[in-house]
């Protein structure tokens, strides 16, 4: 009688980084032993996956891990039979995440096996003996969080620097005395900041004013060797530094002031003249005020070329307020060329397009329809919404016409709604309704950065495009990889038929197959 095949999957994980870069460290350690058990399990059928699922760098007190994430996607798939780990806390340190990822093994018949320990979760008694186990350790991680967090608050107490990203002005003290010292050129530019705020009254005539003269941000040179910073200042970092009491010489922690042992930059006078005009000039609302501006799809917004979208408002002579989302680089007064990418949106009528849409759908709590909304891209003439997969069925049954449901190439647990829209302006005031998809037009950001990735490409004496260096930044070494699109992708793109929703910020964030048939399948049939 044939023995039955059981497929095993091995998960491991380390909490530090440090040693990863070994040609044999932990991961493969733990890798190895798990792999010699299921070796003395093979007249039991039991065989070890090809695939890793390891986690090197986080802590066992969180689920937010790559690769865990991936192991528990394809037990919901059915594609694991037993997971196998060294030791109960590779998986977790935490007794609650254990009791879910145990509900999600039970209800697809999966096993769980501690090499190193001898648990078998199909019993109580192991149930049992796992959960004192696990309570065990996640009493020594809490309690190993406490004492770090005592000794930083004890510290700081003290007017110790306790690490952290050192601000301009100041150095790194070359002893272990724990003081910041002054860095003398840093420390006239923090100074002429503050100086300069309150002769311009305005933190945005600020930044500008820092860009034309050429004053940038503190440059870091980290131990790896990478350098970072020696960049115009951006809004956000100015509020930080104009508020910021180490330049007054004191160390915060927790809403607390403590007398630092680091000389200060700021004397008190110019320091409280700074934040009386930050206090005067910040928009204050009470909490519960009706004419507080109200923007539910913040944090998951994103324009045509993945840039985050904000909320703001603006006032109209007769005293209306008019709502938009607006991209990250025009809130920061960046002049952008027209890309055809819609980097300000109306926020009213988008927020009901989209309530509206998501109201018709079976599932979808009428009290709350973002709920459960995982992200929003606006393009020109379209809105992609992001949900979960389980909505694939409700979805599908109240499509219209002109909506299109495909699975998201990056998150197979999400599938990707997107809706076409007619956008009109009268007078300052905007409306969005439902309407046909526009005609097959050419994206001008997916074509610059397809002609931009193949400029980066060398030929070889045949003419055959080859890579002779690696690009400069992370940002080019993923965009150079659009050079090796089908070339039925990329003549969709130059003809403006390219699958509908796929943009820029898709393509560089997306796993790209080397086999042409399968970036094919992955990124849709293409359109026409």
């Amino acid at each position: 009688m044939a023995t039955t095949r059981v497929r095993c999957a091995i998960y491991t994980r380390k909490s530090s980084e440090e040693g990863l870069d070994q040609s044999f460290n932990s991961l493969d350690a733990q890798r190895e032993a798990c792999e010699a058990y299921i070796k003395s399990q093979a007249s039991e059928g039991w065989r070890a996956l090809p695939a890793r699922y390891d986690d090197g760098g986080i802590s066992g007190g969180t689920m937010d891990r790559p690769s865990l994430q991936r192991l528990l996607i394809d037990i919901e798939r059915g594609r694991i039979d037993v997971v196998v780990v060294y030791k109960i806390d590779r998986l977790t340190r935490s007794l609650p995440d254990f009791s879910r990822m145990v509900e999600v093994f039970d209800r697809h018949d999966v096993s769980f096996v501690s090499v190193t320990q001898a648990f078998n979760t199909t019993s109580s008694m192991g149930r049992l003996t796992l959960n004192v186990l696990l309570s065990f350790a996640q009493f020594e991680r809490e309690v190993t969080g406490e004492r770090i967090r005592d000794k930083i608050a004890a510290s700081k107490s003290k007017g110790m620097w306790m690490g952290g990203t050192v601000p301009l002005g100041y150095d790194l003290p070359a002893d272990n005395t724990r003081a910041l010292i002054i860095n003398p050129d840093e420390a006239r530019t923090v100074a002429l900041i503050y100086r300069t705020y309150l002769d311009l009254g305005s933190v945005h005539a600020l930044e500008h004013w820092l860009d034309a003269r050429n004053i940038r941000s503190k440059r870091r040179v980290h131990r790896n060797g990478r350098v970072s910073g020696g960049k115009p200042f951006s809004r956000g970092a100015l509020f930080h530094l104009l508020r910021n009491p180490i330049y007054l010489g004191r160390i915060p922690h927790k809403g607390e002031l403590h007398e630092g042992l680091h000389e200060a930059i700021i004397d008190q006078s110019l320091y409280d003249a700074v934040q009386s005009r930050l206090d005067r000039q910040a928009r204050r609302r009470k909490p519960g005020d009706p004419s507080a501006p109200q923007a539910p799809l913040t944090g998951y917004i994103f324009d045509a070329t993945g840039e985050r979208m904000s909320p703001t408002f603006a006032t109209g002579a007769n005293g209306k307020r008019y709502r938009y989302y607006v991209s990250s680089s025009l809130q920061k007064g960046m002049r952008l060329p027209d890309e055809g990418v819609l980097r300000r949106a109306p926020a009213g009528p988008l927020e009901q397009v989209i309530a509206d849409r998501l109201r018709r759908t079976a599932g979808i709590d009428h009290a709350d329809p973002y709920e459960q909304l995982a992200r929003v891209e606006v393009h020109q003439g379209q809105i992609s919404l992001f949900l979960p997969a389980a909505l694939h069925q409700p979805l599908r049954a109240t499509l219209c016409s002109d909506d299109t449901l495909t699975e998201d190439p990056q998150n197979p647990e999400r599938v990707r709604l997107t809706m076409a829209f007619n956008l009109t302006c009268r007078g300052g005031a905007s409306s969005m309704t439902p309407g046909t998809h526009p005609g097959p037009r050419p994206d001008p950001v997916l074509i610059r950065a397809l002609r931009t990735a193949q400029d980066m490409l060398a030929r070889d004496e045949a003419g055959r495009p080859i890579v002779t260096t690696s690009p400069a930044s992370p940002y080019r070494r993923r965009l150079i990889r659009l050079a090796f699109l089908a070339p039925k992708i990329q003549a969709a793109i130059l003809s403006g038929k390219q699958p509908a929703g796929m943009t820029l910020s898709k393509l560089i964030s997306s796993e790209i197959p080397l086999s042409w048939d399968e970036q094919i399948r992955r990124f849709g049939p293409l359109i026409g």
